[in-house]
């Protein structure tokens, strides 16, 4: 051991002190002093911003980002802040190492040991609301708690992950996954969006392993859908878009058949698209994936009478469809369930599915088609929202 190796031990031993983290639990450690946040200040525009990093609760852990997914929430809060949120640090995909943690922190939300080092991700903060518990989450799900990323500004600034530190509070939700590599462990977070809604849809007691199910939007969340379902060993899929490319990927990802919308002319022509990826038969099953009220009112065409719907599409509020009651739903009888983002126990099931996926080949980790640093977060949204590539992503070096 060598000089500086002495001095960086002393000075890791002195900060966590003034943190009250626990310097020796994972080797050694820089403790910043201040750390870089991407703000929105205004519309369509990020701010790199430095901010101190306050002294640590017993509670708290502080996390150096390694990087962060760009999701279509923080595209509509670029765009329009539809959430009211300017000033915001953004970035709720993300994922990074463990640099200092208060002195009551020992094991994740699962119950395994955490040690300065190792990577983790985070899920929800709880309120002071008794129907969100960690232990019974089947109440509610996450749209009852708060997130990292989409938290007011404070005091503490560190609230997202498109920064290069994030302070967890205590009260916080995360997860050690230290045996993910960088992309998967980006990709937990929409993974998590998809394990819920299939599980949402598997309540209905009409998708099965021989099911014909149709997948409408094939973005990253359409995609992660026919990843979910092929995992399950459902093979019988119909992918629908209007981009060839990412029409290509869905059968990369397990669609056994894919339609494009823009080459067909009214919604017959669509329909009976639809049923000649099926052999002639509507779909058992259908998952709506888009943000498009056009695209839900014509999803229940597509679903024989007896059969399933999940609507997890609308993350905000994409206006008004027109369905009729009569033809598509009450003559049909069909089951619909929505899904709305995920809850606690579904991401030990996403980091179950994301090994899964690799191992039987799915090109999962291709998802990720753009990364940005930090320093250019404006051209990162900007090229999110021309809907360039699939997931676009910002990377710490």
């Amino acid at each position: 051991m060598n000089s500086s190796d002495i001095e960086l031990i002393v000075r890791q031993v002195l900060e966590g002190m003034r943190t009250g983290g626990s310097p020796a639990a994972g080797g050694p450690q820089e403790i910043p002093k201040s750390g870089r946040v991407a703000m929105l200040t205004a519309l369509e525009n990020f701010e790199i911003k430095e901010f101190p990093i306050l002294a640590l609760g017993d509670d708290d852990i502080l996390v150096k980002v390694e990087g962060c997914g760009v999701c279509g929430t923080d595209a509509h809060e670029f765009k329009r802040d539809p959430f009211g949120l300017i000033p915001v640090v953004l970035g709720h995909e993300g994922t990074g190492e463990i640099v200092a943690m208060g002195k009551n922190v020992k094991a994740d939300s699962a119950g395994k040991p955490v040690k300065i080092g190792d990577k983790v991700v985070t899920c929800m903060i709880f309120k002071d609301n008794p129907d969100i518990t960690m232990f019974d989450l089947n109440k509610q799900n996450v749209g009852g708690a708060d997130v990292y990323g989409l938290l007011p500004d404070d005091e503490i600034h560190h609230n997202g992950w498109f920064a290069d530190y994030i302070v967890l509070r205590g009260g916080s939700t995360f997860f050690n996954v230290s045996d993910l590599d960088l992309d998967l462990r980006i990709l937990i977070e929409p993974a998590a969006v998809l394990i819920h809604a299939v599980e949402r849809a598997k309540t209905t007691g009409i998708l099965r392993f021989n099911s014909r199910v149709v997948v409408q939007g094939c973005g990253p969340i359409g995609l992660l859908c026919i990843a979910v379902l092929r995992t399950m060993g459902v093979e019988n899929i119909v992918a629908i878009d209007g981009e060839e490319k990412r029409l290509q990927f869905a059968k990369e990802m397990g669609a056994g058949h894919s339609v494009n919308f823009k080459r067909h002319s009214g919604i017959e022509q669509l329909v009976n698209a639809v049923k000649e990826g099926f052999g002639g038969h509507f779909a058992d099953f259908g998952f709506q994936c888009t943000g498009s009220p056009v695209a839900h009112s014509n999803v229940y065409k597509f679903i024989r009478s007896g059969g399933g719907l999940c609507e997890l599409g609308f993350f905000v509020d994409g206006g008004d469809a027109s369905i009729n009651p009569h033809f598509d739903i009450c003559s049909k009888e069909l089951t619909i369930v929505g899904s709305w983002v995920y809850n606690l126990r579904d991401y030990p099931t996403t980091f179950d599915f994301l090994k899964r996926a690799k191992a039987i080949g799915l090109p999962i980790e291709k998802l990720i088609t753009h990364r940005f640093p930090l320093e250019q977060i404006n051209e990162a949204l900007k090229t999110n929202l021309r809907m360039e590539g699939l997931k676009v992503a910002i990377i710490n070096d």
